[in-house]
């Protein structure tokens, strides 16, 4: 049995198809177009028309393919980019007329929970109580658990595109001061999460997504020509050393260094001090980098669970502009217009600034470690 997934993110569309016998996913192609929605979509987020456009051509192209692999209906979803949209509700319509794609809209508690299982089938029962860092272009997401699932999944506006363009947009190294507003802002969003990893105390603390392997490779972690067994590790002090290097740059120079790509070079520098920030808050010195993350959590709850299980999350989740809300699907509360950080820096009051808790901090847990 073949199953496709096509996966929207900020940066890229992108098609894995699997041979999915024997229950797991081992991919038989890929595709990729680079569209790089998160910077032609408005200030406000807005797709607009052009954009709109290259996002519903991709989608046909990557059904085609698709089918020509023998996946002919392959699952599709978007992430933030799409999610906090303020018209995603005329993308998602576009979508669906135009290429027959059911689009699903995911919350970013349920991308959390996804890529746990990942995580989980990947590094085994060994490495027990299990925490995960994933960071996206429009938002970082932290889990925990020691089964299958998680017991507590959190998604914060802390993406690395998102920061950029809010605090590093332009094309120069950042100021002093630009890079300790953008330090304020990750501590604000991720005191809460990370005072919950230091509570549990994980035995294996993971990282994945495209930016913590650059940032791994950049801090001398193996190149991706060794294959996904090799053994990649992220440590907390030299990941600090690098974000000196990234800053004494330019967004266009950083693409020299090891690891960073030209697509991802502006965004680095801001997934590097998120990536720092929760390390340290959480007490974490070293970080394991994983190959699987959120679009192998999907295919495997498929197999796992059925093609009843993605019904559901479609019929729960926008397909087409008339299922829930953002509101409804994140669950979280908003922090109110004025709102400050603790810092005195404003917090903008927009439905991408807010945090979801699966499960509530059991108390103050002690302070971190230097």
């Amino acid at each position: 049995m073949r199953v496709g997934l096509v996966d929207a993110g900020s940066n890229t569309v992108r098609l894995v198809v699997t041979d999915a016998t024997g229950g797991v996913p081992l991919p038989v192609h890929t595709a990729k177009w680079k569209l790089r929605l998160s910077e032609q979509v408005g200030p406000d987020g807005h797709f607009g028309e052009e954009a709109t456009e290259q996002l519903v051509e991709a989608l046909r192209k990557a059904v085609e393919v698709a089918r020509g692999w023998g996946a002919p209906e392959p699952l599709a979803f978007a992430t933030a980019v799409v999610r906090n949209a303020p018209d995603r509700v005329a993308v998602l319509r576009a979508v669906a007329r135009h290429t027959g794609v059911r689009l699903c809209v995911l919350p970013g508690e349920v991308e959390a929970e996804l890529t746990f299982l990942g995580v989980r089938r990947w590094m085994g029962w060994r490495a027990g109580p299990l925490a995960v860092f994933d960071i996206g272009g429009g938002s970082f997401e932290v889990a925990f658990g020691r089964g299958r699932m998680p017991e507590f999944a959190v998604a914060l506006p802390l993406g690395a595109g998102r920061l950029t363009d809010e605090f590093l947009g332009h094309d120069g190294p950042p100021t002093a001061d630009e890079l300790r507003a953008l330090r304020r802002r990750a501590r604000h969003q991720l005191r809460d999460a990370t005072s919950r990893i230091r509570w549990e105390h994980p035995h294996t603390v993971v990282a994945t997504s495209r930016t913590f392997q650059q940032l791994a490779r950049l801090c001398g972690a193996a190149p991706g020509r060794n294959g996904p067994f090799a053994e990649r590790i992220l440590r907390r002090g030299d990941l600090r050393r690098a974000i000196d290097r990234l800053a004494a740059l330019p967004a266009t120079g950083r693409a020299g260094l090891p690891g960073i790509s030209a697509p991802r070079a502006r965004q680095s520098l801001a997934g590097a001090v998120v990536g720092h920030t929760a390390m340290k808050l959480s007490g974490v010195k070293t970080l394991s980098i994983c190959p699987w993350a959120l679009r192998e959590g999907i295919l495997l709850r498929y197999l796992e669970d059925g093609a009843d299980w993605w019904a559901d999350i479609e019929a729960t989740h926008d397909t087409n502009g008339g299922g829930a809300g953002l509101d409804e699907g994140w669950g979280g509360a908003y922090l109110d217009r004025g709102e400050t950080d603790g810092d005195g820096n404003g917090v903008r009051d927009s439905p991408a600034a807010k945090t979801v808790s699966l499960l509530p901090l059991r108390s103050t847990p002690p302070a971190p470690t230097a």
